[in-house]
This record gives C-alpha cells, sequence and structure tokens, in this order.
C-alpha cells in the first residue's frame, strides 16, 4: 500500500525570542528563522508529505517596525531565490494571500517578481509542494471567498466557498505546528485546519528541526 501522503502547516513563531535569549536584534532571529524553513524543506521532502505550508508573513505583520519588515521582506526573497536548492530536493513553490492586484494588497514588487519566478523555475518539480503564506490572513480569506460568492451569485455552500479559496487546490490540513510556547491557531488556515492535529512545542523556530518534525506527523501516521 502507498504511504499516506500528508498536509503538514506551521506557525513558525519565535524568532524574536531566540534573538533575545542570545542577546541579538530581532533581525537576526528573523535571519535564524529563514535557515531553519530551508532544513525543514529538506526533512519533509524526504518524509511521507505531500504538502507544506508555512505562515510567512501575516496581514496584521504590515505594523511592525519598518526596519524588521524590511528585513523580513529580504529574507523572503532569499527564500523565493533559492531556486537551485529546490530543485535539486525536487520542491515545487507555491504561494497563497492577498492577490497582488487587489486592494489592500501590501506585497512590493521585488518580492512579487521573486514569488513569480520561484513558482515558474519549480513548476515541474513533483515532490513537495511548499506553500508560503505571504501577506496572508484567513479572514481576508473567507471574507474574500463569500464576496465572490456574491458578486457571481453562486449559492453560499461549504463546497462553492472552499473553491474561492486563494487555493482551492490545497488538500486539508493534517497537523498544524505552532512553535515557541504559544497554545493559539492565530489567523492562520482556520478553514483547511478543521479537523488537524495540533502540535505545539515549546521550541522556538529556529531550534524546529527534523525531530520536532516527525515527533509532528507522528500524531497522525500511527
Amino acid at each position: 500500500m502507498e504511504p499516506r501522503r500528508l498536509h503538514v502547516a506551521c506557525i513558525m513563531d519565535g524568532n524574536g525570542r531566540w534573538a533575545r535569549r542570545r542577546g541579538l536584534p530581532r533581525t537576526a532571529g528573523h535571519t535564524a528563522g529563514e535557515e531553519s524553513l530551508s532544513d525543514v524543506v529538506r526533512a519533509a521532502s524526504k518524509r511521507e508529505i505531500s504538502h507544506l505550508t508555512v505562515f510567512g508573513f501575516s496581514t496584521e505583520n504590515w505594523v511592525r517596525p519598518r526596519a524588521e519588515v524590511r528585513h523580513i521582506l529580504g529574507l523572503h526573497k532569499k527564500l523565493f531565490g533559492r531556486v537551485k536548492e529546490l530543485n535539486e530536493n525536487n520542491v515545487r513553490v507555491n504561494w497563497i494571500g492577498r492577490p497582488f492586484d487587489e486592494p489592500g494588497a501590501k506585497t512590493p514588487l521585488y518580492v512579487q517578481r521573486a514569488i513569480r519566478k520561484a513558482i515558474e523555475d519549480t513548476s515541474s518539480n513533483t515532490g513537495l509542494v511548499l506553500t508560503v503564506a505571504f501577506d496572508y490572513g484567513s479572514r481576508a480569506e473567507l471574507t474574500r471567498a463569500a464576496q465572490n460568492l456574491v458578486r457571481t451569485g453562486q449559492e453560499l455552500t461549504t463546497q462553492n466557498l472552499a473553491s474561492h479559496l486563494y487555493d482551492s487546490s490545497l488538500p486539508p490540513v493534517d497537523v498544524l505546528v505552532r512553535t515557541s510556547g504559544e497554545s493559539r491557531i492565530s489567523n492562520f488556515m482556520l478553514w483547511q485546519i478543521a479537523g488537524a492535529q495540533i502540535y505545539f512545542t515549546e521550541r522556538t523556530w529556529p531550534d524546529f528541526d527534523a525531530v520536532e518534525l516527525d515527533a509532528a506527523i507522528s500524531l497522525v501516521k500511527n
């Protein structure tokens, strides 16, 4: 029997705490978090995981200090630029968030270009699908889906609403991971995580590793 393929979603929390405990600026924590994500992607691509979705930047994060936001944006450009490594691991890049051309969207042009290029350059890969939620908020996603139903005169049903999410092809989430000791799910994939197992860990995101990933997916593999 073919092994079950899982969808793991991660709320990557604790970069600032990781840095503070080491006497470093918050930006150093975000840099360490980006490196940790690359490690987790490599680990996930070798496991029974078909989809890995990560909360990269929320609709609420724009209120952070400008210098911190600029640093995070630069890291996302770097993340989407790791095409050679992604291709070596047969990883296909995906993105969800407020569409670039819709009112309220704030993704800068240089990040938009990096996202589009990563999606195009990895489109032929057949392994892990890495979805980065950037300028993403689940309430915004659900509100937009409902508005589209009203605008097109469709009946408000579960199936119709699901078909208007940012990416209706994403399977339901099997395991939601939340790092850094926070026991909440924030504004992340509220529709898609219905029925998912939730793995809370005290580790900050820069310290999250393959061992923790195995512990998370063991919730549904057993």
